[in-house]
């Protein structure tokens, strides 16, 4: 089944002459047959070029302007499949759109990093960077009315959300082509680094942190428990979210003296890499961590989003150190939007504090019945 995805629309709005349009996420989310898609309604010459041909090395990684022009030739729009792997594409795609006028380039990344170092500085003012995450609730939405996913939702919170789970039939394939994944992504991308010497705790962090979703992470804590130095673990926690596995949360603190501000909450990108990191498949009627996944699922499909339409706000959770809490925060259009989540239809209260504080806030709490509203 095809997933029309949200991105498709945001790149052919932002195809531009002399611009390059850098798609990026791992992996197998999807960027290949997005491309695909828009190749077959693109009305003008193109040319869709693979790293894995050593042909494209000659020419894309050859610093000769005369040769990248022999390349394009009259061709309208240049796509690049795997674009990273092909050596010094940056600095090559810089003297394409800087010496032949008509080009239009769409280039896709499947890593994140060096991402930044090898684009920002060849091709300031001369790229678009977008995000393609893994299917989100968004995309499902347009073919699936509110009862099919709700219908679906526990399968979302368990396995969400790389597109070829959704030819998987029942939840013993979805479990083996995910495990595989963990294999050929984890182990492959991240564990083989040259400078990653104890594979086997990253693992273990990754398994710590699945057991602390919506707590503060005590560094400490993972140090003693992980017997390995302070600035390892922060090395691997960065190296973590630069490979699209965690993202990091901060406090929110602007007026009292007793908020939290310093201590940092992680979330997972996709849901399933949590539950396969701490080995459990099962469904909700048997677990005793619903509340994480459903804070987890929101955020992400939130931080998706906002993303995909250009929504820009400040996240945050805020928590005073006796015990008031608020799990997201958003701070945007000069103001504080405050959110709640919670499985069940339960009345929740603010903190009096926060609203003294803050006293132009909104604040809403999000449950099964309305969170449609919240990632939609």
């Amino acid at each position: 089944m095809y997933i029309k995805r949200i991105l498709y629309q945001k790149i052919i709005d932002n195809l531009e002459e002399n611009k390059v349009i850098v798609i990026y996420w791992p992996r197998r989310v999807g960027k290949t047959t997005l491309i695909n898609e828009i190749l077959k309604d693109y009305k003008d010459k193109y040319l869709l070029v693979s790293w894995e041909d050593i042909f494209i090395h000659e020419y894309l990684g050859s610093k000769s302007i005369e040769k990248l022009k022999n390349f394009i030739w009259d061709y309208k729009l240049l796509v690049i499949d795997e674009a990273q792997k092909i050596p010094e594409i940056w600095w090559n795609l810089k003297l394409i759109v800087d010496h032949i006028p008509w080009i239009k380039i769409i280039a896709t990344w499947s890593s994140s990093f060096d991402l930044s170092n090898k684009i920002w500085e060849p091709l300031v003012w001369r790229k678009r960077t977008l995000q393609l995450f893994p299917i989100s609730i968004k995309e499902i939405s347009e073919s699936q009315n509110f009862f099919q996913i709700m219908w679906n939702l526990e399968q979302y919170l368990i396995y969400w959300a790389y597109p070829e789970i959704f030819a998987k039939k029942d939840n013993k394939s979805k479990e083996i082509y995910l495990r595989e994944i963990i294999s050929s992504y984890l182990y492959k991308d991240i564990l083989e680094l040259e400078w990653i010497r104890y594979s086997d705790k990253i693992l273990k962090l990754l398994a710590l942190i699945a057991f602390q979703i919506w707590k503060e992470v005590s560094l400490s804590e993972l140090w003693r428990q992980l017997e390995m130095n302070k600035n390892t673990v922060e090395r691997y926690l960065d190296l973590l979210e630069k490979s699209f596995v965690l993202f990091r949360i901060k406090g929110f603190s602007r007026n009292l003296r007793k908020e939290i501000s310093k201590s940092s909450r992680y979330y997972f990108y996709d849901l399933w890499i949590r539950n396969a990191v701490i080995s459990n498949f099962n469904p909700l009627s048997l677990r005793n961590d619903i509340w994480e996944l459903w804070e987890n699922f929101l955020i992400i499909e939130r931080l998706k989003k906002k993303s995909y339409f250009d929504l820009f706000s400040n996240n945050y959770f805020w928590r005073t150190h006796d015990q008031k809490e608020i799990d997201w925060i958003e701070d945007y259009d000069w103001k504080l939007h405050a959110y709640e989540f919670k499985w069940w239809d339960k009345l929740v209260k603010v903190p009096k504090s926060f609203m003294e504080a803050y006293p132009d806030s909104s604040f809403e709490v999000i449950n099964k019945n309305n969170f449609l509203d919240f990632v939609l």
